[in-house]
C-alpha cells in the first residue's frame, strides 16, 4: 500500500470523525458520582470513569485555561480566563481548534474559543500531591487537539500519575507573524505557556503537585517543550521534560521568513498588498476556517525542496516594549550561552523515523538527484556560500549513495537520509548542547517493532525495519487506532506497561529507572560517552546511536562554522 506524505501526516485526525470511548463502565461504589473541583474561576463538575486496569478515575474536560483573542484582536496572546457563575459542566471536550485535515482533504471547523486543558487524576485530595504529567500534542503545528479519542489517560494513570492534556491555536490563528507589536508571533506558544501557568496554579485542587511537573511532547509537541524550555514566559512551570522525536533548533520548527509567508498567504486569500495594516485588517475579516491549509501553498521554490513543508511555526519574535515575547533569540544561541531552564530531561527518537515521509520524498527524487545541495539543512545553506552549498550535497550524495542517484527502489537509504536531516541530527546536538548545563540527561532510541506500530502499518513500508515517527505513541495511550493489538496481545500489553513505566518513573523521580531491580538501569548521557538506551525486545544501553551517520554531518556542521556536537 503507497501512502503519501499528506496521508499520513493527519493519520491521528481520524479520531475527531471516529469517536471511540476507550472507558469503559463506572464503577460507583465508593466513588463521587458528580465531583465537584474549585479552580480559581469557578466550579467544575467532572465524571468519573474506569480505566483498562478497573481502577476508577477522574475526568475534567474542556477546561478553559485562557480566552483566544477575538475580532480585532486576533493572532495576539491569549487573554485571561473569565470566573463563572455556578458550577461548569466539564464532561466532554471543548471544541478543537479550527484546523484542516489534509488526509481526508476536509476543514475540521471546530472554534477559534479553543483554549481548554483536559485533567484526568485517580484522587482529588489536594493534599495527595500526584506528579502531574503534561502532553504537548503534536500535528506540524496545524492540527490535532488533547482530546482523549486519540490521547486518552489509561496507560498512563495506572502509574498513579496525572494526566493533562491541551489545545492550542493552530497555523495562521496560533503563528501568523508580522514582526509588529500587534502580531509579533508565537500566539499559539503563548496558548501553551498561559496552560502551564493554569496547571501550576489550579493543579493541586486535582490532588496534583505544583513542584512536580513533567512537561512532555512528541513532534512538533517535542519541539515546543524544549522552546518552553527556553522562554522566559514559561520559566518555573515545570520540572523535569520529556522529548520525543523532535527540538526547537531543528528546520521544520522555527520560521525565519514568516512576515514574507503571510503576505503570500494573504495574496493567496485575495488581499495583495504591501502594506502590513491592511494585510491585518484583511486576515481578521476572515473566517477561522479560511485561515488552514496554507503552510505548503505559501512555500518557496527552495522551500519546496529544501526540509519538510511545516510553515506557520514559532520564529525569533522582535522586540518591542511593551509586549511579552515567547522567545526574542535564536533559539540555538539561547542553548549555547545556557539561558535555559535547568531540569532533568529525557531525549530521543524513532529508529526509522522517516518511515512516512518516504513517498514524500521519492517524488521529488529528479530534483535531488541533480541537486543534491537540497539535502543540506536550512541552517547550514544560510552559513556558507552557493559553491560551498553545492559541494556539501554532494559529499551528502557520495557518503549515502557512493555518488550514483537514489531510484524509488532505494526506500531504506531515502529513509535514513530523511530521519538523519529532520530528526536524529539535531537531537544529538541539543542533548550534546544541554549536556553544559550538568542536569541529568537520558537518551534513548526506540525500537519496538510490533502490531503497535500503528504509523508504520500505514507507509506501506512495514517491510523495512525500525520504528515510523509518532509509531512510540501507542505504546503511551490507548485508542481506537491500537485496541485490537492491545486488547488481543498480552505480549503487547506488557510492551505498554514497560514504556509507560519508564516514562513515569521519569516524571516521579527525575530517573527512569530509579533504585530497585529492572531490565536495565538506564545511564545518564554525558558529553563524552553520549550514553542512550536502546528501546527494543533486548533493552542495554550503548553508546552514539547511529554514530557513523551523525559523526559524517557534524563534519559538516563544524566545516560551516556552527555549533556542533563535541
Amino acid at each position: 500500500m503507497m501512502v503519501s506524505y499528506k496521508d499520513i501526516l493527519c493519520v491521528f485526525m481520524v479520531c475527531f470523525l471516529t469517536k471511540y470511548c476507550s472507558s469503559g463502565k463506572v464503577h460507583k461504589k465508593h466513588v463521587q458520582e458528580n465531583p465537584i473541583v474549585t479552580v480559581t474561576e469557578g466550579k467544575l463538575r467532572g465524571a468519573v470513569g474506569t480505566l483498562l486496569d478497573g481502577s476508577k478515575y477522574y475526568s475534567f474536560k474542556g477546561i478553559p485555561y485562557a480566552q483566544a483573542p477575538l475580532g480585532n484582536l486576533r493572532f495576539q496572546a491569549p487573554l485571561p480566563t473569565k470566573p463563572w457563575n455556578g458550577v461548569r459542566d466539564a464532561i466532554e471536550h471543548g471544541p478543537v481548534c479550527t484546523q484542516y485535515d489534509l488526509s481526508i482533504s476536509k476543514l475540521i471547523e471546530g472554534s477559534e474559543e479553543c483554549l481548554f486543558v483536559n485533567v484526568y487524576t485517580k484522587s482529588l485530595r489536594p493534599n495527595a500531591r500526584i506528579p502531574v504529567m503534561v502532553f504537548i500534542h503534536g500535528g506540524s503545528y496545524s492540527y490535532n487537539s488533547g482530546d482523549s479519542e486519540t490521547f486518552s489517560p489509561d496507560l498512563l494513570l495506572r502509574h498513579d500519575v496525572i494526566l493533562v492534556t491541551l489545545n492550542y491555536r493552530l497555523e495562521l490563528l496560533g503563528y501568523l507573524c508580522l514582526d509588529t507589536p500587534e502580531v509579533p508571533g508565537n500566539a499559539g506558544m503563548k496558548d501553551q505557556s498561559a496552560a502551564l501557568r493554569w496547571v501550576k496554579n489550579n493543579i493541586a485542587r486535582f490532588g496534583g503537585d505544583p513542584d512536580n511537573i513533567t512537561i512532555f511532547g512528541e513532534s512538533s509537541g517535542a519541539s515546543s517543550v524544549t522552546s518552553h524550555m527556553l522562554s522566559p514566559m514559561s520559566k518555573g512551570l515545570f520540572h523535569k521534560v520529556i522529548v520525543q522525536s523532535g527540538t526547537c533548533i531543528h528546520d521544520w520548527a522555527i520560521d525565519r521568513n514568516a512576515k514574507e509567508r503571510a503576505f503570500r498567504a494573504g495574496k493567496l486569500l485575495g488581499k495583495e498588498t504591501n502594506d502590513t495594516n491592511e494585510l491585518l485588517e484583511f486576515l481578521r475579516s476572515l473566517k477561522p476556517t479560511l485561515l488552514t491549509n496554507l503552510a505548503q501553498k505559501t512555500m518557496t521554490y527552495d522551500e519546496t525542496y529544501r526540509g519538510l513543508p511545516d510553515y506557520f511555526i514559532p520564529v525569533v519574535e522582535k522586540k518591542f516594549d511593551g509586549v511579552e515575547a515567547f522567545m526574542d533569540e535564536e533559539p540555538i544561541d539561547l542553548l549555547i550561552n545556557g539561558k535555559v531552564a535547568k531540569v532533568p530531561l529525557m531525549i530521543g527518537y524513532n529508529s526509522a523515523e522517516d518511515l512516512v515521509l518516504i513517498n514524500y520524498l521519492t517524488e521529488k527524487l529528479d530534483v535531488y538527484n541533480k541537486h543534491p545541495s537540497y539535502f543540506v539543512t536550512k541552517e547550514l545553506a544560510m552559513n556558507i556560500g552557493s559553491e560551498k552549498l553545492k559541494e556539501f550535497g554532494e559529499r551528502v550524495k557520495q557518503f549515502y549513495v557512493g555518488g550514483r542517484n537514489l531510484t524509488k527502489d532505494d526506500p531504506e537509504i531515502i529513509e535514513k537520509i530523511g530521519s538523519d536531516i529532520h530528526f536524529y541530527y539535531n537531537t544529538h546536538r541539543f542533548a550534546n548542547l544541554y549536556s553544559a548545563s550538568c542536569q541529568p540527561i537520558y537518551m534513548y532510541r526506540f525500537n519496538y517493532d510490533t502490531d503497535l506500530n500503528i504509523i508504520k502499518n500505514y507507509t506501506g513500508f512495514r517491510h523495512l525495519k525500525g520504528a515510523s515517527h509518532a509509531d512510540e505513541l501507542f505504546y503511551m495511550f490507548y485508542n481506537f487506532l491500537n485496541k485490537k493489538p492491545y486488547d488481543e496481545q498480552p505480549k503487547l500489553r506488557e510492551l505498554t506497561l514497560k514504556v509507560t513505566t519508564l516514562w513515569t518513573n521519569f516524571a516521579k523521580t527525575g530517573n527512569p529507572t530509579p533504585n530497585y531491580c529492572t531490565e536495565v538501569e538506564w545511564l545518564p548521557y554525558t558529553a563524552t560517552g553520549k550514553e542512550y538506551l536502546k528501546l527494543e525486545e533486548k533493552m542495554a544501553m550503548a553508546k552514539f546511536a547511529d554514530s557513523d551517520r551523525m559523526r559524517f554531518w557534524n563534519e559538516l556542521y563544524k566545516e560551516a562554522g556552527v555549533a556542533y556536537i563535541k
